[in-house]
């Protein structure tokens, strides 16, 4: 396994994780894992898939700040350059490769250790309680328009006759009338897969089972007009899964006069005979990837 070390200007001195870093504005999080990757390590590689989606929360008491971080966990390739230290350099100084047992003895970052199927580590200091924090900031850009970044979990969702749901945009918000997966942003604190499940039943009154994980898009709406009533630069990073309703029901909106105002179950032909243009981006991309058209 190749880990890094975070130096000692980092907020984690010593600890060890898997190379990688935040995914910058509007880029792909494919193009993060390669870049970051190189920076760190100086070897380049190739993604190969996506091994899983993580969240985690840490606790900087000398900052007095809590972090919770969305983490898209890669399988890449080496296919070249030489391994690097980056000594004097933040946020980490070393990188290695160690085998399974030889992490163990590590002080992992938490998220590294539930990566590579280790027991938790303790070299995170983890907050007693979940902090209350806004859903996204809305922060100006260079270009002077606002930007945001979210991170949000979605549901490619079928019930035993093989029908798909899907819910409608509300008038007010980007893509307003375009069909869309069920599902939206996580909470502090919060593992995608479990907002998804709570995001199924506070949109839909439907009660899922989650199955895998199928992919992760990424779209940016450069100027969208929503109900905070400015354009914002805005770039979504969403995972989507594959969920099962055993006992589906008719649909129900709970959240009225939000974001979403109709949920539907759709049969595979009448799923088929949309349109891409009535879908949102994410959708088309994410029945395609689950075969469903």
């Amino acid at each position: 396994m190749l880990l890094v070390r975070a130096s000692e200007r980092s907020g984690t001195p010593g600890t060890w994780s898997l190379p990688g870093g935040a995914v910058d504005h509007g880029e792909d999080p494919n193009h993060t894992v390669v870049r970051e990757t190189a920076a760190e390590t100086g070897l380049s590689v190739a993604v190969s898939g996506l091994a899983d989606v993580l969240a985690d929360m840490r606790s900087l008491p000398e900052r007095g700040i809590t972090i919770h971080t969305d983490r898209l966990i890669y399988r890449v390739a080496v296919r070249g350059g030489t391994l690097a230290d980056r000594v004097g350099e933040r946020p980490t100084d070393l990188a290695r490769w160690y085998t399974l047992d030889e992490a163990r003895e590590l002080p992992l970052r938490s998220f590294t250790a539930r990566a590579l199927g280790l027991p938790a580590s303790s070299a995170d200091v983890v907050p007693d309680e979940v902090p209350e924090f806004p859903s996204f900031y809305a922060v100006p850009g260079p270009d002077g328009l606002h930007r945001a970044q979210r991170f949000a979990a979605y549901a490619v969702c079928t019930d035993p006759a093989g029908r798909v749901l899907l819910t409608r945009i509300s008038d007010g918000y980007p893509g307003a009338g375009c069909w869309h997966l069920p599902g939206g942003g996580t909470d502090y604190g919060e593992q995608p897969g479990a907002a998804l499940i709570r995001e199924l039943v506070e949109e839909t009154g439907q009660a899922g089972r989650l199955v895998e994980l199928l992919g992760v898009a990424s779209h940016r709406d450069a100027a969208s007009l929503g109900p905070e009533g400015y354009p914002i630069d805005w770039h979504g990073v969403r995972a989507f899964y594959r969920v099962v309703v055993d006992e589906p029901n008719a649909p129900t909106i709970t959240d009225v006069g939000g974001s979403t105002c109709e949920a539907r179950w759709f049969a595979r032909e009448e799923l088929g005979a949309l349109g891409t243009d009535r879908l949102t981006e994410v959708t088309a991309e994410a029945v395609q990837a689950a075969q469903l058209t």
